[in-house]
């Protein structure tokens, strides 16, 4: 059943369009509904796993997350949305995604 849908016609990936909206990679899980991740932006920022997706979307490192930047800390935000492996090809396909930002061995 499931191979069905996914024949048919492709949903749209959400894009950063809205301003304080930005692409990131998880670089540690941190607990309690934490991760750290490392930003499009160059900045490392802590975010948090809202409830709607805590048991629904497992969160792994160098998972690429969309990430809405909380308005009155820049240094956290929320994980908005997580990028499937065929998304991510897309992303880096069109520009949007640094593909040496999955490569993150020496971040801490």
């Amino acid at each position: 059943m499931g191979k069905k849908k996914k024949e048919g016609a492709e949903k749209e990936i959400p894009l950063p369009t809205e301003e304080g909206q930005v692409i990131c990679v998880v670089t540690d899980i941190i607990g309690a509904n934490y991760v750290k991740v490392m930003c499009m932006d160059g900045k490392e920022r802590r975010a948090r796993i809202p409830g709607r997706m805590r048991r629904r979307v497992w969160i792994n490192p160098k998972d690429v997350v969309l990430l809405g930047i909380w308005e009155f800390d820049d240094s956290r935000g929320d994980v908005l949305y997580k990028y499937s492996r065929e998304e991510r090809k897309k992303l880096i396909e069109s520009g949007y995604l640094d593909p040496n930002l999955l490569e993150f061995e020496g971040v801490t």
